[in-house]
């Protein structure tokens, strides 16, 4: 069986002058061990979540592993959907969540309160989930965060970031625009990502494709508001 993946709920990194609008990009992994699904995103995508999964034709039952990148609000707020899933968390990044960087904001009221309601495993070093599916650690946005590494036959290395990578003024520049790690730790992490992919799926931004030897894009990052 080869391992494939399909962005369930697409992201976009708008802001405001003040505060975020940015939606995470929630990624549907098929492997031998069964579905995964890397973060889970907010409230304000709770719907599209339902609605991707839909189109997989699963529901929030049929999760078996939800594998959360990191623990702000943005990508891992809807983890009660999946009762029935094992969490798969950092565990440098769970003591963060209950002591964070003292400008880092993002953490959800009462999110290990809630993770502890599930089958939670923590994880700490390079391992696979398995055949093909590789997580390794990836800190900088925060200090443990963890990305997954896709061996797909099709497109090649396909590294699921989160924000470890979250838009493509960090691949350009190679350097990292946001940490509550260090800025030097952030920068490695994302040369370490662009140095092996062939894909790349961001936190904030559609998926970034090799071609020549530089990164680019295919699809737009839209984002549709609806007055009513």
């Amino acid at each position: 069986m080869t391992v494939e993946y399909e962005i369930i709920v697409n992201a976009n990194n708008l802001r405001q002058r003040s505060g975020f609008l940015a939606l995470a990009n929630a990624t549907w992994i098929t492997c031998h061990s069964g579905p995964v699904l890397f973060d889970v995103g907010h409230y304000y995508n709770r719907a599209t979540l339902l609605e991707g999964l839909a189109n997989q034709g699963m529901t929030t039952d049929d999760v078996k592993a939800v594998f959360l990148s990191h623990l702000h609000f943005d990508h891992c707020s809807n983890v009660d959907l999946f009762p029935n899933a094992k969490i798969l968390v950092g565990g440098r990044e769970w003591d963060y969540a209950g002591n964070p960087h003292k400008d880092d904001m993002y953490i959800p009221w009462m999110v290990k309160e809630q993770l502890q309601k599930h089958d939670l495993e923590l994880i700490d070093d390079e391992d696979r989930i398995t055949q093909g599916v590789h997580y390794f650690p990836a800190p900088g946005h925060t200090p443990a965060s963890f990305v997954l590494k896709l061996d797909t036959g099709k497109y090649g290395c396909v590294v699921i970031a989160g924000d470890a990578l979250k838009y493509p003024k960090e691949a350009v520049t190679r350097k990292c625009d946001m940490a509550f790690d260090t800025i030097a730790t952030g920068t490695s992490t994302i040369e370490r990502i662009l140095d092996m992919a062939d894909r790349i799926i961001l936190g904030h931004f559609p998926e970034l494709i090799k071609q020549d030897g530089q990164f680019t894009w295919e699809d737009a990052a839209e984002f549709s508001l609806m007055v009513r």
